[in-house]
């Protein structure tokens, strides 16, 4: 099985989805099942963490099958978004944290330099930081420094649906990185995961593409093989592109040759 590790933890799927925007909680259960996945990450603003005896998210995911990644979403501010990270921890959530500082409320691209504090800061607290960036190498490379168990470029604005708008910027983003690189946010359709795999990614973070469909299921089971495809894709090694039609059969020995 071609299993991925981060911080030391090994996960059999490259896939991993979100608990948001899904038109029920049952619908969400059917497509986390669906698939495949075996990491899941939740708003820690979303969770009621104040009083467990009412209905909460956390009632409808298995904890005992998904592995829980609390994010930050929401926060505008380093000091908030560690705030918050904090806040999971300390409701048993984990010390584990999809570290989102969004920098403009309009396209929601991260606050790479707030990003960065709050990533030194938390990894100093014990922390495994997974920061949600933007596709920009310097600005992964930093992270690393800074502390960063993977990166987490985008393919393009959350929500968008958009696909992998600057697959260069991935490729060198994974061929200098020492850690995981999961391509989180933009991926609209299967054909968006798989091309972000074969780009090198070590795996696909996903909300949107999938609670946003007609069959939020469906279209995880499709995200599941898309994720798998593409990384064995990438690992046989694609032939190179050519200006010119090269003959699918040997043409010595034929006729007039």
């Amino acid at each position: 099985m071609d299993t991925f590790s981060i911080s030391g933890k090994t996960f059999a799927s490259r896939l991993i989805i979100g608990t948001g925007k899904y038109p029920s909680h049952p619908v969400m259960v059917k497509a986390h099942e669906a698939s495949g996945a075996d990491m899941v990450t939740v708003a820690v603003r979303r969770v009621n963490i104040s009083d467990r005896s009412k209905e909460s998210l956390l009632d409808y995911i298995d904890t005992s099958k998904y592995f829980l990644l609390p994010n930050t979403a929401g926060c505008y501010t380093a000091d908030d978004a560690v705030r918050t990270a904090r806040l999971g921890r300390e409701a048993g959530l984990s010390h584990w944290v999809k570290l989102e500082v969004i920098g403009d409320e309009r396209t929601l691209f991260p606050d790479n330099e707030a990003l960065i504090e709050a990533t030194r800061v938390l990894v100093r607290e014990g922390f495994v930081v997974l920061p949600y960036t933007s596709d920009d190498p310097v600005v992964c490379r930093k992270l690393e420094d800074a502390g960063a168990a993977a990166v987490m470029p985008l393919g393009a604005p959350i929500g968008s649906g958009l696909g992998i708008q600057n697959p260069n910027n991935i490729r060198i983003i994974r061929e200098f990185s020492r850690v995981p690189v999961i391509v989180d946010a933009g991926v609209g359709t299967a054909s968006d995961a798989a091309f972000a795999m074969e780009l090198g990614a070590d795996g696909v973070l996903m909300n949107t593409a999938i609670a946003g469909a007609q069959d939020p299921a469906a279209m995880a089971e499709a995200m599941k093989f898309a994720v798998r495809a593409g990384r064995l894709a990438y690992l046989a090694g694609r032939i190179p592109r050519k200006l010119y039609a090269t003959a699918s059969r040997p043409i010595e020995g034929l006729v007039g040759r």
